[in-house]
């Protein structure tokens, strides 16, 4: 259990981003004050944990309601984290971030971010909402969900500890080490991706013979 809590952490927190969603925060936020950042903070995690859940507990069985087979999707996810991961190593992923924050951040008004795109799809985005089915599948039983479910809500708790602490975190370690964080991040990601494509074309070929 152990060793499916750590896979599971690992994965999530490689996906999800932490230290990638901190300063990214901090820019959205920068005409709001410590009481608004907080209360906005708390609610896109605390929205993206219930759309990341619903869609581990339901997900598989809208998969089956549109007619698309599980190892299907473990290769579509697959191919998806590979894409973010080659973002990451090569600073897409957060160029993209950074011109969403510029364009709310050119509106003068204090814009609440905490839904989009804090919540969905900074958090709970395509890769997140793909990793957290493929975990919950691959492993059967109401123990092992439960471990999954405890790495996820780790994942989100240090999440909401970066977004309340995004300010202070960038003032520290800067823009620099915070691009090296992302690419180290997008190596493991891209590796763990090629796993679920693997995966996925191993079970799929098992089937057909």
């Amino acid at each position: 259990m152990i060793d499916l809590f750590i896979s599971a952490f690992v994965t999530l927190f490689v996906v999800i981003d932490p230290p990638g969603c901190a300063p990214i925060y901090a820019s959205l936020t920068t005409g709001a004050n410590a009481a608004q950042r907080r209360s906005m903070a708390v609610r896109s995690v605390f929205v993206s944990g219930l759309i990341l859940v619903t869609f581990a507990l339901f997900g598989e069985d809208l998969l089956g309601a549109l007619h698309i087979d599980l190892d299907s999707f473990r290769i579509a996810g697959g191919i998806m984290l590979f894409i973010i991961a080659v973002d990451m190593v090569f600073e897409k992923r957060t160029e993209r971030r950074e011109q969403r924050a510029e364009k709310i951040i050119a509106t003068p008004e204090v814009e609440d971010v905490s839904i989009f795109p804090m919540a969905m799809p900074m958090i709970a985005g395509p890769g997140s909402i793909a990793s957290v089915m493929l975990l919950v599948s691959q492993n059967e039983g109401v123990d092992r969900a439960a471990v999954i479910f405890g790495a996820l809500l780790s994942v989100l708790l240090l999440t909401l500890l970066a977004l309340l602490a995004a300010g202070p975190i960038m003032r520290v370690v800067g823009g620099k080490f915070e691009a090296v964080i992302t690419r180290l991040l997008g190596v493991l990601l891209a590796a763990l991706a090629a796993q679920f494509v693997i995966d996925g074309l191993k079970a799929s070929f098992m089937g057909l013979s």
